[in-house]
């Protein structure tokens, strides 16, 4: 897994840079946040959309619960970042808009947004 480290804000976030997915499942998720957490003292995420298995994106296989619970248990804020524009499920549409809303998870359009939302969200 290729990671970059960037300070913005005063904010140190981690920037995964795979392209393959690297979080099928909640252990897996767990293992990112503390490889970040924990290595590195780094609580912000920035992840592609190509980190996570389309079922993901299916709300109905619980997969992005389970995932999403991780990051929030452990204070971890998280912005995946890609084009959503492929969906059409509502609940899916539902979901991001009101994970948007929030300050814990977010999903964006790209990289720079995905930046730009983790250094600026207050705790």
């Amino acid at each position: 897994m290729k990671t970059k480290y960037i300070r913005q804000n005063g904010v140190q976030i981690a920037v995964i840079q795979n392209e393959e997915v690297i979080i099928r499942d909640a252990q897996a998720a767990l293992d990112l946040i503390a490889t970040v957490l924990y290595e590195k003292d780094c609580d912000r995420i920035a992840l592609p959309k190509t980190a996570l298995p389309e079922d993901f994106f299916v709300l109905s296989t619980g997969i992005a619960g389970a995932v999403l619970q991780k990051f929030v248990s452990y204070r971890c804020k998280l912005a995946i970042f890609g084009d959503y524009s492929c969906y059409t499920s509502k609940p899916l549409k539902d979901f991001i808009y009101e994970s948007n809303k929030g300050r814990r998870v977010f999903f964006v359009a790209d990289e720079a947004e995905a930046v730009e939302k983790l250094a600026y969200v207050r705790n």
